[in-house]
């Protein structure tokens, strides 16, 4: 039957990949002349206020495996909870901080390496600080829509019992699949597509 042509139809979603990274990290990619760095390598410099931590993400399916062609792009507030947005209207953000940065995983590891500092407390809503949290947008070959989650700190814990988002997820052994440890000079965080330990994911 022939589709009326008062209404339209949304149009199907496609993978991402495998060109995602030729588009958004030529560089990594070995296409130079392009852009001189890609987009999101740095978020820091030497004048950029707050506590400097590592992050290193690492993308896994169903079995565990980490991906190797996966992509992930990090926002956050800086170290006064204020974005570094037009749209910010709060205050005046750290004009040495980016607030964004994009990673591809390495081909060997898997890992997602970022070098940013811890954010401040933003408030929700209704008022109330939401913990310090990093949010993350996940694209990788197969996954037709990016995936959006955040990533809040082990080490914030009275924070992360407080916060409106993390007390909005009824099956509380889920929670964990949102914190990321502590270990050395870094904090280390898994997302996981699917299987027990599937991380909690969001609508945006």
């Amino acid at each position: 039957m022939t589709q009326s042509l008062d209404r339209l139809k949304e149009s199907p979603s496609q993978t991402a990949g495998p060109y995602v990274h030729i588009g958004l990290t030529p560089n990594f990619c070995g296409i130079g002349g392009v852009i001189p760095s890609d987009l999101g390598t740095s978020m820091v410099n030497e004048r950029t206020r707050g506590e400097r931590i590592g992050l290193k993400i690492r993308v896994l399916d169903g079995t565990g495996t980490p991906l190797k062609d996966a992509l992930v792009e990090i926002w956050q507030a800086d170290a006064d909870g204020l974005y570094n947005s037009p749209a910010e209207l709060r205050g005046t953000a750290d004009p040495d901080f980016v607030g964004w940065g994009r990673c591809p995983s390495d081909m060997e590891t898997g890992l997602c390496v970022f070098e940013t500092i811890k954010p401040g407390c933003v408030p929700f809503g209704d008022g109330r600080l939401m913990a310090p949290h990093i949010s993350l947008w996940i694209v990788a070959r197969g996954i037709n829509i990016g995936l959006h989650t955040r990533l809040f700190f082990a080490d914030e814990a009275k924070a992360n019992a407080q916060d409106p988002i993390l007390a909005r997820i009824e099956h509380r052994v889920r929670v964990p699949t949102l914190i990321a440890e502590r270990k050395g000079d870094a904090y280390v965080f898994d997302v996981h597509l699917q299987g027990d330990k599937e991380t909690v994911f969001f609508d945006s």
